[in-house]
């Protein structure tokens, strides 16, 4: 087997993807000796999805979701706006695939896939957003009404998404896992 590390998209690409929580370079792993398997793993712990692109419209990932993706599959890396950059806990730039082949996706915790119909709307804390098919609208609101009902309740921000398409969730959130040890570690 052969690795070789790639800078795909120039400078601005590899700026870009440093902003995803992804490598600013892409590893090529080729068999040298004929048909091979490749295992790979991610770094927190969780679920794997393997989502099978078919050329039509694509996937956006959250920040650090990418695992990898055979050949036919492009990755590449868009902004989201700015309020959805400020507001969203993902930042201003997202990772979009498309192309064909099989896309593998990691979460922390497990991954529950929700397949929404035409119109049909849910809300997700933005923590837990893993996926979600290009054909699904989003927006970012308030989680409450009011001010003080947001500081007590420790919501600030969720995902209105709309369908149709496919939404990948995760059942932890980093940032508040991040929150629970650190009362465990104490100052230093």
């Amino acid at each position: 087997m052969s690795v070789e590390g790639k800078a795909t998209g120039g400078v601005m690409g590899m700026f870009k993807r440093s902003f995803t929580g992804e490598s600013m370079f892409l590893q090529t792993l080729k068999s040298t000796g004929g048909k091979g398997e490749v295992f790979v793993s991610p770094s927190e712990p969780g679920d794997l999805a393997v989502l099978e692109l078919k050329g039509g419209l694509g996937y956006c990932l959250q920040k650090g979701a990418f695992l990898a993706a055979e050949k036919g599959v492009e990755m590449t890396v868009v902004s989201q706006g700015i309020m959805k950059g400020l507001f969203g806990r993902e930042g201003l730039f997202l990772q979009k695939a498309k192309g064909r082949g099989k896309l593998i996706i990691s979460s922390f915790g497990g991954i529950y896939k929700k397949t929404l119909a035409a119109n049909e709307k849910w809300i997700v804390d933005n923590g837990h957003m893993v996926a979600w098919s290009e054909s699904i609208n989003y927006e970012i609101k308030k989680a409450t009404s009011g001010i003080m009902s947001s500081l007590t309740s420790g919501e600030g921000f969720v995902c209105h998404v709309k369908g149709p398409g496919d939404v990948y969730i995760q059942s932890r959130n980093p940032s508040g896992f991040g929150a629970w040890i650190r009362q465990f570690i104490g100052p230093k």
